[in-house]
């Protein structure tokens, strides 16, 4: 199917294509155009497209483009001083703690009775409490 060369322009850019062609035949060559024709611009580009407004209007492709992403509002982020750098950093890894990070201890008295005791290795329990308590019950 063979395109049309020559696409209908949409009306709202043929609008602002007529301003345009009057600032132009009024005022001399180069010269800047006012922000509002800009501002029309990026409003018709962010409907239609970059090249569908730039084109017809003979609009500068790459400074529409910028311009289009200048007008969303921007954050100016303060500039925060430098601190002094840090002599020294200690880097501490989170221990993961598996089957064999773990201790297990059995006691078994005489009459067969038996304790078991398992905890995370990085934690010592408190081994004569512990031993007390279990021969306190034995009794």
């Amino acid at each position: 199917m063979k395109r049309s060369l020559h696409a209908a322009i949409p009306e709202p850019i043929t609008r602002l294509q007529e301003r345009l062609n009057e600032f132009r035949a009024t005022h001399a060559p180069r010269t800047r155009l006012p922000e509002a024709v800009w501002q029309s611009a990026v409003e018709l580009a962010r409907q239609y497209g970059v090249y569908a407004v730039a084109h017809p209007l003979r609009l500068d492709y790459v400074g529409l483009k910028q311009r289009m992403g200048r007008a969303t509002p921007t954050v100016r982020r303060q500039k925060i001083p430098p601190t002094k750098a840090a002599a020294f950093v200690e880097l501490v890894a989170p221990v993961a703690l598996t089957n064999r990070d773990t201790c297990l201890i059995e006691f078994e008295t005489a009459r067969g009775s038996k304790l078991r005791i398992q905890w995370p290795a990085s934690v010592p329990p408190d081994w004569p409490s512990l031993l007390r308590a279990w021969r306190e019950t034995e009794a």
